[in-house]
């Protein structure tokens, strides 16, 4: 009989977190319907005291879950934690997690001594636990705090009623042995330590997040909290694909187990790069491009003899298939069907209908349309509710310049048509957008990758924009690269939006900070 390990998702609340990475309201759902679905045990859907968009997310996602817990962020304050419970008290199993900094650095930013926070987290505690039996408490910045009052805190969060204690490693500072020893030390000696879960919460920043989450669990913890891709503040999080498919693989030297189904992991880290815009590093582990791929004679050969010479998993195991099934202008439904359905990709016959009609665009402009085609395709960026859209697009570029591009974009319904000139046909095309559409909107970040090969293959755009400190980051694919910087631009904008009317009069979800922490 093997350990359970829990799987606690925070892809909603830290994941989110990221520069860029804002969801949708429509998107959390869809995620965590995901998540939900996939068999991850904790559910950690936002935090909704920043915002009345993460509120009512965390609310309506804590409604719809089958199976997951449903967990809400809340730092240690009543009102915090009312709001928390407000939102995750429709859920058929809710949590609170309530957490306060308890490293020098952290304990300065509320300007509270010792004894001040020790009281606050046993009132704060005490208080969720009123609420609910399933209370998780973090000591933010745990891998920093000196070790009598780390243990002096968690004993206090023990015996005030919570029941999962989380060790983040808040900055990606430690290292394993480091993480695995801290684990078995407070298990060994903090009074009442076999009452509880421990939890590890890892950042990536020196690129040891994995390593250490699995260190820790080696070490006594039992949660690992992970966010699909690894998406993350700074250099990300733990990767939940990452951990769970070393469990597996390695059952040898961790006879661990999750309730997660594997196999689905394609298809959700699909999703949350296309929704977040973060694309995968093609050498990513597990999720990549290249995690299957082989390109070496040498590598070749071997896969062809025993595939196991140089997989230490199968494709098939993490939602990927085997074969390959080319499509071009000639397929019909049934072929695009099976080969979407094989993705990851469920499409009622009207989304089927819709899809279709852009696939053979594209087939018509590509020899043969491949899995990241696809993929890219299933992008759809520009949806109905969108206030901005783009209705056609015109270049002139060149040897001579300056370029100009002459565009109409649809905004709230009405047509706007421009003319702009610039330093190249994506300036242009940039300039006459911010021409039509008045956004004090600074560009941070354009990148292009080729999702295929040839000169046919498909760009896929990035486009970063940021405005008053909220920063969104909008995706396209178009086999035309200027269409596709357009429409990427444009997506980022729309982001924008909403990030505009999610923000709630005194909070924002970026930006809820210690100041409010005593009220």
């Amino acid at each position: 009989m093997t350990d359970k390990v829990l799987i606690f998702d925070t892809t909603l609340r830290d994941g989110e977190q990221s520069p860029g990475a804002t969801m949708t309201h429509d998107e959390k759902l869809e995620i965590a319907e995901m998540l939900d679905e996939m068999g991850v045990d904790i559910i950690e859907a936002g935090f909704p005291i920043a915002s009345e968009g993460d509120f009512a997310a965390v609310s309506e996602i804590a409604k719809r879950a089958q199976t997951s817990t449903i967990c809400g962020l809340s730092r240690a304050n009543f009102k915090d934690i009312d709001r928390c419970w407000e939102a995750v008290k429709h859920a058929k199993s809710p949590r609170i997690h309530t957490f306060i900094g308890t490293s020098p650095l952290h304990r300065a930013i509320p300007n509270l001594t010792m004894d001040e926070m020790a009281g606050r987290i046993h009132e704060c505690v005490t208080h969720a636990r009123n609420l609910t039996d399933n209370v998780q408490w973090s000591s933010m910045d745990a891998t920093r705090t000196e070790w009598d009052f780390l243990k002096r805190t968690i004993d206090i969060a023990i015996k005030a009623g919570a029941t999962t204690i989380n060790i983040p490693d808040t900055v990606g500072y430690t290292e394993p042995v480091e993480s695995a020893d801290l684990i078995k030390r407070l298990i060994a000696e903090v009074e009442n330590a076999n009452t509880v879960t421990f939890s590890t919460h890892c950042h990536n920043d020196l690129g040891m997040a994995t390593a250490n989450s699995l260190a820790a669990v080696a070490g006594g913890a039992r949660q690992i909290e992970c966010t699909i891709n690894g998406l993350g503040e700074r250099a990300g999080n733990t990767a939940l694909e990452e951990v769970v498919m070393a469990i597996k693989v390695r059952q040898d030297i961790m006879p661990y187990s999750t309730g997660v189904d594997t196999r689905k992991i394609m298809n959700i880290s699909r999703r949350v790069s296309a929704v977040a815009g973060f694309p995968v590093q093609f050498n990513k582990a597990i999720v990549g491009k290249n995690a299957f791929a082989h390109e070496s004679g040498i590598h070749q050969d071997g896969m062809l003899k025993n595939r196991e010479t140089f997989e230490v998993m199968r494709p098939e195991d993490v939602g990927l298939s085997g074969t390959s099934l080319p499509l071009g202008k000639h397929s019909g439904r049934a072929a695009l069907r099976a080969k979407l359905t094989e993705l990851g990709f469920d499409l009622g016959d009207n989304e089927l209908k819709d899809v279709f009609v852009r696939f053979k665009d594209l087939a018509d402009r590509k020899k043969e349309v491949f899995d990241e085609d696809l993929i890219a395709l299933m992008r759809v960026n520009e949806a109905a509710e969108d206030r901005i859209k783009l209705t056609t697009l015109k270049v002139v570029c060149g040897t001579h310049g300056p370029q100009t591009a002459d565009m109409t974009l649809d905004i709230d319904g009405a047509p706007i048509s421009v003319h702009a000139t610039g330093d190249g046909p994506v300036d242009a095309t940039f300039a006459a957008i911010k021409q039509a559409f008045d956004a004090d909107a600074r560009l941070q970040l354009y990148q292009v990758n080729a999702v295929t090969e040839g000169t046919d293959a498909q760009a896929t755009v990035t486009v970063r924009l940021e405005e008053d400190g909220r920063i969104a980051t909008g995706q396209s694919a178009d086999t035309d690269t200027v269409v596709a910087s357009a429409k990427a631009y444009i997506n980022a904008l729309n982001r924008l939006l909403v990030r505009r009317e999610q923000t709630d009069v005194g909070y924002d979800e970026k930006s809820v900070s210690y100041k409010d922490a005593g009220e």
